[in-house]
């Protein structure tokens, strides 16, 4: 990616949750590749497929019981101090009458990724933007049932949600100052409307800005190593919070929450991959999840595990 980057060659790159994979596709791969991209400023979607069928939608969660398992461990774990703020995931079994290519084609999403038959995402998180020599990042944590009377305002308030909140922020102000100087919270706790077939729902966003600093101009590798794992999809602090998260999951996320992201040749756009579904054998798994703080509840920590299984087809 360094390489890559100082030589200003334009290419795609897929990072897993760990860090340990890394993918990189020069403009001229993708294609072959079995990779479909579609970002806000760059697209490989040349035309428009129109869907010819009612979308069926099945999802099997786990029991609270088996939630439960891995949740009061986290709790455990936050209770001795080990962890403040801990994002538990789950993988749910889902059946639908799409393929992994036409929920790509039909969702609507900032950020989409479609890739050999293997997974799917249609992410609505930014990871980080680099422009300029600046690097921004946008931190989403908190989400409300759109159809609420006071949604946003109700979402804004919430003592949970609130805390979680300013923790991400911090804890990304803390990762973007080891690859930038000057770095400084520009908006905090904005409210975006995110549109599904499902439901609809406000997220809870801030931005988080700094400039590049020298010993990482044009080396675009290096720096997403001192970013990754996403602190937005692990938790604080990052080193305990991970052993946590391995020990209560219990099953390897792969590239779900990992980051992917488009170089130019001299810009970066990326994102966290969430909003997932991944082909297992025959089946498909829908891994979602949150963030757990002292203050979570475990029946609705389950409920928005499951209010996160769903595709953005209007």
């Amino acid at each position: 990616m360094d390489e890559l980057s100082l030589r200003k060659v334009p290419y795609f790159f897929i990072i897993d949750f760990l860090g340990e994979n890394v993918e990189i596709f020069e403009e001229h791969e993708i294609e072959k590749s079995g990779l479909m991209i579609d970002f806000q400023n760059f697209s490989t979607v040349k035309s428009q497929h129109l869907l010819q069928k009612k979308v069926e939608w099945k999802s099997y969660p786990e029991t609270l019981e088996d939630f439960q398992t891995g949740f009061d461990k986290v709790q455990k774990n936050i209770r001795l101090g080990n962890s403040y703020l801990t994002n538990y995931t789950r993988k749910t079994r889902i059946e639908t009458n799409l393929t992994l290519e036409e929920i790509f084609f039909h969702s609507s999403a900032k950020y989409k990724v479609f890739y050999k038959d293997f997974f799917v995402f249609f992410s609505p998180e930014t990871f980080v933007k680099i422009i300029d020599g600046k690097i921004l990042t946008y931190p989403m944590k908190g989400t409300i049932d759109a159809s609420l009377d006071n949604a946003a305002e109700i979402l804004k308030n919430d003592k949970k949600e609130k805390a979680e909140h300013y923790t991400v922020v911090d804890l990304l102000r803390n990762d973007l100052s080891m690859v930038a100087d000057n770095v400084k919270v520009d908006k905090f706790q904005y409210i975006d409307f995110i549109k599904t077939r499902q439901k609809d729902l406000y997220a809870m966003s801030s931005e988080i800005s700094g400039t590049v600093k020298p010993e990482f101009n044009g080396k675009l590798g290096s720096l997403m190593k001192q970013l990754v794992p996403a602190g937005s999809i692990l938790g604080a602090p990052k080193p305990k919070t991970l052993e946590i998260i391995l020990e209560a999951e219990g099953y390897e996320r792969g590239y779900y929450t990992g980051i992917c992201g488009w170089f130019d040749g001299d810009s970066t756009d990326s994102c966290v991959m969430i909003r997932f579904i991944e082909k297992e054998d025959d089946n498909l798994y829908f891994k979602s999840g949150g963030g757990i703080t002292h203050m979570s509840r475990l029946e609705d920590e389950y409920q928005e595990m499951k209010n996160k299984i769903y595709v953005p087809i209007h």
